[in-house]
């Protein structure tokens, strides 16, 4: 199925024949609407037994092939991504009655990317990305707050970014986009493709 077959039936929020261009738009007007982190992903993925784990993180930037988010690489998420290569996530904005839901590959962003976006984080989420041994047992919260405060004291107001804290980039294979409609009939495309394919195949789903 060629990415512009069912284009009579996308019109409106699901015009357009670049799915990521759809989800920046939406992302967009729900920066208008959300009251809170319209860019929270609830992100999905699988431990070394096959165990689920989400848990909420901020997606920073939709590339031209990939959505992007940053962590400690030390934590356990990190871990399962790294282990399995791949993650799922659902982005939801009930002021728009809206979500997308992606499933993808997993890879790491370049360090200069990192390095990029570190920098442009304020000190004090620096200074936190240093002091927190992400994942970890911590005895009590005093205990991060005095490690912040040390680190504070040694790296000053221009931290550099830690050896381990960096983004992944998420390459979609699947990317759903869901709204709410009249008495429960809501409306879903999915585009698909492997990773051999160049173009998408879309299909409109039952709700």
């Amino acid at each position: 199925m060629k990415p512009n077959d069912l284009s009579s039936d996308r019109q409106g929020l699901f015009a357009g024949d670049d799915p990521f261009e759809i989800a920046r738009n939406w992302l967009s007007e729900a920066g208008e609407t959300e009251a809170n982190d319209p860019n929270a992903v609830a992100l999905a993925t699988v431990d070394e037994t096959g165990l689920p784990n989400v848990r909420m993180v901020l997606l920073k930037e939709i590339q031209s092939d990939c959505f992007v988010f940053f962590t400690n690489y030390t934590s356990a998420k990190a871990a399962e991504l790294n282990s399995s290569g791949k993650a799922a996530f659902v982005m939801h904005w009930k002021s728009l009655r809206r979500q997308i839901r992606v499933r993808g590959t997993v890879s790491t962003v370049s360090e200069a990317e990192s390095d990029t976006y570190f920098q442009s984080r304020s000190v004090f989420s620096r200074i936190g990305a240093w002091a927190s041994d992400q994942s970890s047992p911590l005895d009590n919260r005093q205990t991060l707050v005095n490690r912040a405060a040390e680190l504070t004291e040694k790296l000053g107001d221009n931290p550099e970014r830690p050896p381990f804290w960096g983004g992944f980039r998420i390459t979609p294979v699947e990317i759903e986009f869901w709204c709410d409609g009249a008495d429960r009939l809501h409306d879903r495309f999915v585009w698909r493709k492997s990773q051999k394919e160049t173009q998408w195949a879309v299909s409109r789903l039952n709700p």
